[in-house]
Parts: structure tokens; sequence; C-alpha cells
């Protein structure tokens, strides 16, 4: 079943509706994403809503889609709020993130269902959501958690290059360009971000592992956590993904 591609309420907020809205189904599923930076997140979040018909749901496209908002409508307080710290180079606070879900619950009672990812990121962030999605009689079928031994993420993200000019990236392995160490499109020599360097992602990787572990603790006890393997290609992570829901209750296979 093809998933809603149109998220217009999502990415503008309550006041927008979606020209595509799907008729409530007995079979729609509502699911959360979880996995650190290069696990294959991206595929994980299409594959799985193409497959179930669910809408994807995605924070980090919110915050992309922020700014085109100054100039095409007025935004919310919790929007501007969100801003403001973007352009100091801060991270969101909890209390902001959870007030442009609110602002976006409708989206949580979408009838195709939903895939949620970005958020929760924390576990007041993961209690927030079950309170609204209590309140707008919902509730999760399952958090997906896609897992990745941190020296491969280490060796997945030190690989990649990008281009100063253009944006490009490349990966040394994965993704090489033509000629090593130039960009393919404007020739322009490639550069490794200070973030990609191996010292940088480990730090991350802490960072990540203490908001996270919590998070998965928190959803495990309530016997939601299906924990995946992302070491395979994007289809063979896709695969074991269905096979773990299948394992967990049948009623997810279609």
């Amino acid at each position: 079943m093809k998933a809603n591609s149109d998220r217009a309420a999502w990415l503008q907020g309550s006041a927008t509706l979606c020209n595509t809205r799907p008729e409530p189904r007995q079979d729609r599923h509502r699911f959360v994403l979880l996995g650190a930076p290069r696990v294959g997140k991206g595929s994980q979040a299409e594959l799985p809503a193409e497959h179930f018909g669910v809408c994807p749901l995605s924070t980090g496209d919110v915050f992309r889609n922020a700014k085109k908002l100054l100039t095409q409508c007025e935004c919310s307080p919790a929007m501007l709020d969100a801003l403001s710290y973007m352009n100091s180079g801060e991270l969101v606070p909890d209390r902001t993130v959870i007030s442009l879900i609110k602002e976006r619950a409708k989206c949580l009672r979408c009838g195709g269902g939903f895939l949620l990812d970005g958020f929760p990121r924390t576990v007041a962030q993961a209690e927030a959501l079950q309170t609204i999605l209590a309140e707008n009689g919902t509730q999760l079928d399952a958090v997906l958690s896609y897992e990745l031994p941190l020296e491969t993420i280490v060796t997945r993200l030190g690989g990649r290059r990008t281009c100063p000019k253009c944006q490009k990236v490349y990966h040394i392995e994965s993704r090489p360009q033509k000629t090593t160490g130039i960009c393919d499109d404007c020739r322009s020599e490639l550069v490794q971000r200070d973030d990609d360097r191996p010292e940088a992602i480990r730090v991350r990787m802490a960072a990540y592992q203490k908001s996270t572990v919590p998070l998965e603790d928190f959803y495990r006890k309530k016997g939601l956590l299906v924990p995946i393997e992302s070491d395979a290609t994007p289809m063979g992570t896709f695969e074991r993904t269905i096979s773990a829901l299948e394992t967990r209750n049948g009623s997810f296979s279609r």
C-alpha cells in the first residue's frame, strides 16, 4: 500500500489540511523510529511507511521547513521559539518540541496511521507523547530501534566526504568520487567535516547513548521496543523489520 505523501498539516501546523486524508482503517499502525546517525533510518522510514501505508512524520522535516514558513505564513509561538534556538545554534528544548507535537496532534490521529521519526529523543518527550496519544484516543503499536556497533558507525561516518562548494556528499567506500578527493560535479576539492572525524563521532555517539539508552529502557518496560540489527542492505534491514514485527505480533503481517 502506498503511504500518504501529503504531510502539509505536519509540516505547517494544525491550521493546515492535507489534500489526502485516508479513511480510518482497522489495520492502521503507529510506530516510533529510533536509531543513531548512519544506521540507515532514512530508508527504514520510507520502506515500512510504504509497506504499511502509514504517513512518515519527521520532526527533522518540520525544523528544515521552519524557515520557509516565515515567508509563507504566520508561525505559531512554538515554531518561533524553535527558530530562535536553531538560529543561535542551540538544541531546541523538550518543552518547545513537545509544543510543536501538540500543535500537530491531529496527525497522530491520522486514519492511515503514522511512523514518527525524530521524536521522542528523551524520556521526558516519550512521557509527553504517551499523554498526547492518550488524550487523542490512540496508542503506539511498536518502537522500531535500529542498531549498529559503534565501530561500524565510525566507519560509515568517517568515510564521508563533502564538497564545500555544491554540498554534494560522497563516501570513500559506498559512494566514491570518480577522481579521488575531487567532486564529480564542480571539480572542487572534497573535505571531511569536523563532525565526521572519528574523535568527534565518538563524542556524538556518547551523547546519543546517554539520552537514548534510558529511552530504550522506557519502551522496553512497556513491551513496545523492537530491536533490529541494521548492518544489512536497506532491503535486508527492512525484511528484518517485518520479520521482527510478525514475530512480536502476527497482526503486523500484510
